[in-house]
């Protein structure tokens, strides 16, 4: 899964410009300046070929084409609206990982930052994670109702690897909607379809936690400005005690990122262009997404 990236525009690197992600980009809002001439191809398609057999290694066609759509939808949600903003940004860069559970470390957009204004950082932020959600539900529906449930057999699974998966609210609501409550010793058997599902709306969740250059942090930024930075800081502190609590350390890389990147969030170019109320009350409901999409510990290795 990806945890970060640089802006990648044009061959560059831009160390000064870091941004944290899981399957997301570091939209920072655009101007009228039209996007350079170079932007790369041959790599990003490359790397996208890459990722779709590394998923396909890891969990087969069923599993490949729908996470790849999913993937591909949120990240040209936010380079569409780059477009749609002047915002010089390259396609995107999968990054692919064939080992188990998931295939891939996500995707990154390069895109030029401090340009754009407050309403632009905003657009630019919210609709990748909306557009790549509405994929990741369909395939979450479906896939459940190819998916079964079976007794678990302790006895004879007992030397059996297995991967456990954690619950986001929203997928067990649609899990208890398809196979309402389960007997002790039951579990449900993820489809493939289901399964990239899962892996959508988690993602979704977690690139929406308000920190830094998160998808969510950008949000945040435009809902509050400045006063997003004190809500940032108290996350990514918070999350650092719970890890060390939990002992969730899993985690541990993410938040290091987090930390070197920083949870602040810089500034637009126009930090006072308005909003508007549906912005505003689209943009606190999207927020709210986290708690029903993300679950603070996603994979169970062990023998049931």
């Amino acid at each position: 899964m990806d945890y970060y990236s640089d802006d990648i525009f044009d061959g560059r690197l831009d160390s000064s410009e870091r941004g944290p992600l899981l399957v997301q980009t570091l939209p920072v809002a655009g101007d009228e300046r039209p996007a350079p001439a170079g932007r790369q191809v041959l790599l990003p398609a490359a790397l996208f070929v890459a990722t779709c057999l590394s998923t396909y290694h890891v969990g087969g066609l069923a599993y490949a084409v729908p996470v790849m759509l999913i993937l591909t939808t949120h990240e040209l949600g936010h380079f569409f609206q780059a477009l749609r903003y002047r915002v010089p940004a390259s396609l995107p860069f999968f990054i692919p990982m064939p080992v188990p559970p998931v295939g891939t470390m996500g995707a990154v957009i390069g895109m030029q930052a401090h340009v754009g204004d407050r309403k632009a950082l905003y657009d630019i932020g919210i609709t990748g994670p909306l557009a790549g959600l509405v994929p990741a539900i369909i395939c979450s529906i479906v896939g459940l109702q190819w998916s079964h449930v079976e007794i678990v057999n302790h006895g004879a699974a007992e030397h059996v690897k297995f991967i456990s998966l954690g619950e986001p609210l929203l997928f067990k609501l649609l899990s208890h909607l398809t196979f309402g409550p389960l007997n002790e010793g039951q579990d449900v058997i993820l489809h493939p379809l289901a399964f990239a599902g899962w892996v959508g709306i988690f993602i979704t969740g977690l690139n929406l936690i308000p920190i830094g250059q998160l998808d969510g942090g950008h949000v945040l930024y435009a809902l509050l400005l400045r006063r997003a930075h004190r809500i940032a800081l108290f996350l990514i502190f918070a999350a650092t005690f719970a890890m060390f609590v939990f002992q969730y350390w899993g985690w541990s890389l993410m938040l290091m990122l987090l930390f070197w990147t920083g949870p602040r969030h810089p500034p637009t170019a126009d930090d006072g262009v308005p909003l508007g109320r549906g912005r505003i009350v689209l943009g606190w409901l999207t927020l709210a997404f986290v708690l029903i999409g993300f679950t603070p510990e996603p994979f169970n290795f062990g023998n049931p």
